[in-house]
């Protein structure tokens, strides 16, 4: 894209025009406020992927009723360190803060506590739900399948979800996260690639023919490639236990029957589907004296090794430059954006 092709905005207008697009979709204020928040979140931390980019997706699951907007999540406690949150077919980002805000009180006492969040719509970036966690002292995982769309290794039909995973521990300086997806490339990059007219990378996937190929609108229509093979495929099925069959919600294939006969998996936003989100007390693990100390000398000899890039770090010098240089969008998404909230609902 051309320099006259972008815009530049602030986190506040981001915030502000997509909180407008989700009431005006059919949202209450609660549910806009946490949708935006997450959104926008992405967008102060470089990662266009998850960002505005995905606003559409939503308001389209919105719209189509597919999923709802003001639905009050209903907690349920299953064990002493297990609570369900129902999310009732609303979008994620609201019933994972009901649940974070469950868990830690929870791991707090515990030591551990897990939430199934279940009947949501879930569409955004996974370091993004756990953050609060680790900013609070605790540590995290978190995971979520979603529609068939990587092939398992070995074969060329897709039917893993692309099945994301962040885990989170805290650290005295801000926190360590990383977030993946199980896939060699995450949808969403696909995507902006195909939009912009770019080349997918190496190993990313596959055509309708089966064929390995580096265009992406090919890969859309194909599958898309587990990382590292073998190993990223036992994640996607580790994600599908934990995120579908553990939690009684739907795995990936069952999700994509769901969604096909809607028509078009695209089209209509995210599935309806489940996350599993851990939190856990460093304090009750037997360290409670020395971990910090321990976390912090083993971060410094890893820091220390030449050319070590650790996960998260190329997001934190983002979120500094943004928060600089403000929030860089297509003109054209910003313009969609801005208009999906002058919509009457």
């Amino acid at each position: 894209m051309s320099d006259a092709s972008w815009i530049i905005v602030t986190a506040e207008q981001a915030d502000a025009a997509a909180r407008a697009a989700l009431i005006a979709a059919g949202c209450d204020e609660a549910h806009a406020r946490a949708a935006a928040a997450v959104l926008v979140r992405a967008e102060q931390d470089g990662c266009a992927s998850h960002g505005l980019f995905r606003l559409p997706g939503f308001v389209a699951a919105l719209k189509c009723g597919k999923a709802r907007g003001d639905a009050a999540p209903n907690v349920t406690y299953l064990a002493p360190g297990v609570v369900r949150i129902d999310g009732r077919r609303g979008l994620s980002p609201f019933a994972t803060e009901v649940a974070r805000d469950e868990i830690s009180k929870l791991a707090r006492t515990n030591g551990i506590a897990a939430a199934a969040i279940t009947n949501v719509h879930h569409f955004s970036a996974l370091w993004v739900d756990i953050e609060p966690l680790v900013d609070a002292g605790l540590g995290a995982l978190i995971c979520t399948a979603y529609v068939p769309f990587v092939a398992p290794s070995g074969a060329r039909q897709k039917f893993f979800g692309t099945n994301a995973m962040a885990f989170g521990f805290p650290t005295e300086d801000g926190g360590f996260i990383f977030d993946q997806a199980s896939a060699a490339t995450a949808r969403g990059e696909l995507q902006i690639a195909a939009r912009d007219g770019l080349l997918a990378p190496e190993g990313a996937g596959v055509g309708p023919d089966g064929l390995p190929t580096r265009d992406p609108a090919q890969i859309l229509l194909g599958a898309q490639s587990p990382f590292g093979g073998h190993k990223g495929s036992s994640i996607a099925l580790m994600v599908e236990l934990l995120a579908g069959v553990l939690i009684g919600q739907p795995t990936s294939p069952e999700a994509g029957r769901e969604e096909a006969a809607r028509g078009a998996l695209e089209d209509t936003g995210p599935p309806n589907g489940g996350v599993l989100l851990i939190a856990f007390d460093p304090q009750k693990f037997g360290d409670a004296e020395g971990w910090r100390a321990h976390t912090a000398s083993f971060f410094g000899e890893l820091r220390a090794l030449p050319g070590v890039r650790l996960p998260g770090a190329r997001r934190k010098a983002e979120r500094a430059r943004i928060s600089r240089e403000g929030v860089r969008l297509p003109a054209s998404l910003w313009r969609q954006v801005v208009a999906a909230g002058r919509q009457t609902p």
